[in-house]
């Protein structure tokens, strides 16, 4: 199988950026599409139309993309033999981090569908520069390896 995975290296890290770039699109959009639900009354056709475009994000991109970028990632991290590697450790540690928010976002997000604010607008604001301060880590991380 390693040899397998060695012939294919290219094409799953191709397929990896391509998902991580479909997922962190999603995580940038989810925060802004709950700050315009925000002022929506819960019940209302603008609440209902918000509530439409975050389930079609979380079930067309986000949750597709997250479970494709892990896989996509594991085969490689076992292709290049990562696992013994501190740069690897410190991404997968951000890639968790990344994976809670969204987690979380999605959590908060169907609860601001059921008519909760669990966050401020400005809450949304500042949790939206999440993803891009993990992207900036993590690719970091990936390109100069510092350790």
């Amino acid at each position: 199988m390693q040899d397998l995975l060695a012939m294919t290296y290219l094409w799953l890290k191709a397929g990896h950026i391509i998902f991580m770039v479909f997922w962190l699109a999603g995580l940038f959009m989810l925060p802004r599409q709950m700050i315009y639900l925000h002022p929506a009354s819960p019940g209302s056709d603008e609440s209902a139309l918000w509530a439409k475009r975050m389930g079609l994000l979380r079930k067309v991109i986000l949750t597709p993309s997250l479970i494709v970028v892990w896989v996509l990632g594991l085969l490689l991290a076992m292709t290049i033999g990562a696992w013994g590697q501190g740069w690897f450790h410190a991404k997968l540690l951000f890639v968790l981090l990344l994976t809670a928010f969204h987690g979380i976002m999605v959590a908060r997000s169907k609860k601001m569908i059921a008519g909760d604010r669990p966050m401020s607008e400005k809450q949304l604001r500042m949790w939206g520069e999440f993803p891009g301060i993990m992207l900036a880590i993590i690719v970091i991380l990936v390109i100069v390896k510092p350790f």
